[in-house]
């Protein structure tokens, strides 16, 4: 069975994007490799093996793109409310936190932030199928 290991992004600026991930989900940089033409940034947690992959493509002067393919990561944590101001304090702009049901019953409670380059990061309680 495959075993999900990292996701990748393409970012502009190395510090500004460990930092915010260190800030917003206390992400740290496991890894770091330099090669010819790009760097890559390997971070994690303790509370899994999952990564976020940071591709830093040396001499990229233009923001990336996201098209209309990207939608976002997902991480979960056990109290969104106190999440979310933890996260404003900290100098991130959250979204309100929204809330789904579906037939009558709480599915979802989750709110959104994006990084420095813009790619978005929902952030779920653990509840139901988002533990």
């Amino acid at each position: 069975m495959a075993k999900a290991i990292h996701m990748m992004v393409r970012v502009m600026d190395e510090a500004r994007s460990v930092e915010f991930y260190g800030k917003a989900f206390g992400l740290d940089v496991a890894d770091r490799f330099e090669f010819d033409g790009f760097t890559l940034v390997y971070l994690k947690n303790p509370e899994n093996d999952f990564e976020v992959e940071l591709t830093v493509n040396h001499g990229q002067t233009e923001p990336y793109t996201h098209g209309t393919g990207y939608g976002h990561l997902a991480v979960s944590v056990d109290d969104v409310e106190a999440e979310h101001e933890r996260i404003a304090a900290a100098g991130i702009e959250p979204t309100p936190v929204k809330e789904f049901h579906r037939d009558g019953a709480l599915m979802a409670r989750f709110f959104f932030v994006q990084d420095p380059d813009g790619y978005k990061i929902e952030v779920l309680q653990r509840h139901g199928r988002y533990t």
